[in-house]
């Protein structure tokens, strides 16, 4: 069966809609120094497919990725509540509130509230958190609805119901607009922009309709060799697989009948070659009921980058763009989220910000609010075209793994992106740039403490230098012990050095482990 695609979003309740239009008059650009008085939930639950999330290790730590928002802090009467699954150590804590600059972390501690819901289960934190009444109704007596929201890592109607209990706003999408990042929405938005994109197909949710849609995208491009078969809702790119085509190529499958390419096509579905090393077929097949799928094209190419570009639309409606990066993916087939540098490459970095901007005047337009990021492929063949060709990829309606980095930047520079280059300077006119990862991930890391890892940066002058501009910041620093795995920046400034002290990092984890 067909999903119709081409639906638009229902209309959200009147409640929610009310508590969101108090968004105009609390919002503040993160760049001002705010002397109001403001308040801030941050709950950054990963409201996601758990079974896809189970797929990426220690995935539940994730939720402190957020903490960078503790930035918010430097502003003198904004006070701030955090809330996690399981409770942070305390060393963690004080080790982004050391980073704040031009504020005493003491002043800092006493504006921030912590709490936890003693839940390691394999349930998104908002759901924990409406799980527990008496908690809940904790966190709503300390708020102040008059100056108080929310702000999340993704938004689903949990969070709307957390916001409607604690009738604060959220500064996030509205839930019933989430169609517009999924991969059918995107390529939807992608086609009224005008932006490049690889041919596809529409949704489906049964595998034989994609034998179908897969056998119309092979007859439209016959010279593919790989094509990309991904999950609607699809996180980090676990959610892909690889159709190889050679075997049916060999076989002449394409010069057969329809029906016999539909079923040669089906039955190579069972084949597929995952981008997680613990799919099978029959999981991803259910997944295929539960979430739907598309195929795409595979895009081929020798030298072959894969840039985004992050934006922000405001309260106002206003589109703001917030970064570029050449992210680092992983994986059997190039298609997992590792890691990012910023700033993309100056040979289509402002071709990829023109592109993402586009979008995000769409998406304004639709009613989207808060972070977006648009994902892209660059192949270069030089002997044939000049310059870089760009396709885009997909839509994250959501905060993502090159979201924390560029916090971190902002955080430890107190600096600002300049648009017409696309590079990001400090007070004094100092170009930054960075490296960063969610896995840096060895067996040997496994028991260091998030004490242990400050005296390893520490002893080696590697810690985050204020007064040079350089060095590195960590998170996920929580799953270090447990699967030897942890997030780094290097910031630094010169891409070169920034993978200096990257390397610098690695290099002395591995001598003290």
């Amino acid at each position: 069966m067909m999903i119709d695609t081409l639906s638009a979003p229902t209309q959200p309740s009147m409640q929610f809609q009310d508590l969101q239009t108090r968004l105009k008059s609390l919002w503040r650009s993160p760049d001002e120094f705010d002397v109001g008085n403001c308040q801030v939930l941050v709950v950054p639950s990963l409201s996601l497919d758990q079974s896809e999330l189970q797929k990426i290790e220690g995935s539940h730590y994730y939720e402190e990725r957020l903490l960078f928002s503790l930035a918010r802090l430097r502003n003198p009467h904004t006070r701030l509540m955090y809330v996690t699954s399981q409770p942070l150590h305390p060393s963690v804590v004080d080790y982004y509130l050391e980073l704040l600059p031009g504020i005493p972390s003491s002043h800092a501690r006493d504006r921030l509230d912590l709490f936890a819901t003693y839940d390691a289960s394999h349930k998104p934190l908002t759901q924990k958190l409406l799980e527990r009444p008496r908690l809940l109704e904790k966190i709503r007596r300390r708020l102040h609805p008059e100056y108080a929201y929310m702000v999340c890592y993704n938004s689903t109607p949990l969070e709307r119901e957390l916001a409607l209990k604690l009738e604060i706003p959220l500064l996030a999408l509205d839930p019933d607009l989430l169609y517009w990042g999924t991969k059918s929405g995107s390529r939807q938005i992608f086609a009224e922009c005008g932006v490049p994109h690889p041919d596809g197909s529409d949704l489906v949710e049964t595998a034989d309709d994609l034998a179908e849609v897969t056998a119309d995208l092979w007859e439209r491009q016959p010279h593919l060799k790989r094509i990309v078969i991904k999950l609607n809702e699809g996180f980090s790119g676990e959610g892909n697989a690889l159709l190889q085509l050679q075997p049916l190529i060999e076989a002449d499958i394409l010069a057969s009948s329809r029906g016999e390419r539909v079923q040669a096509l089906r039955k190579a579905l069972g084949d597929l070659r995952f981008q997680c090393k613990t799919e099978t077929w029959e999981h991803f097949e259910r997944k295929i009921h539960d979430l739907g799928v598309i195929a795409e094209a595979f895009v081929e190419g020798g030298e072959k980058r894969s840039p985004s570009v992050q934006g922000l639309i405001n309260p106002l409606g206003l589109v703001e763009m917030l970064s570029t990066h050449d992210q680092v993916l992983g994986g059997p087939d190039g298609q997992i989220f590792l890691g990012c540098s910023f700033p993309a490459n100056v040979e289509y970095r402002l071709r990829i910000q023109a592109m993402g901007e586009a979008i995000g005047k769409n998406l304004a337009q639709k009613g989207a609010l808060e972070r977006y990021g648009v994902d892209f492929i660059a192949v270069h063949k030089p002997e044939q075209i000049p310059e870089w060709e760009l396709q885009a990829i997909e839509i994250n309606l959501r905060k993502g793994g090159t979201t924390h980095p560029f916090m971190a930047l902002k955080l430890l520079t107190d600096g600002r992106y300049n648009k017409q280059d696309g590079l990001f300077y400090t007070r004094q006119g100092q170009p930054k740039f960075y490296r960063a990862s969610d896995n840096l991930q060895k067996p040997d890391y496994r028991g260091l403490l998030p004490s242990d890892l400050m005296d390893i940066i520490m002893s080696d002058r590697l810690h985050f230098n204020s007064i040079e501009g350089v060095g590195a910041a960590f998170h996920l620093m929580g799953c270090l012990s447990e699967y030897g795995k942890l997030g780094l920046t290097s910031i630094g400034n010169s891409p070169e050095q920034a993978d200096e002290i990257y390397d610098s990092v690695v290099d002395s984890l591995d001598r003290a482990t």
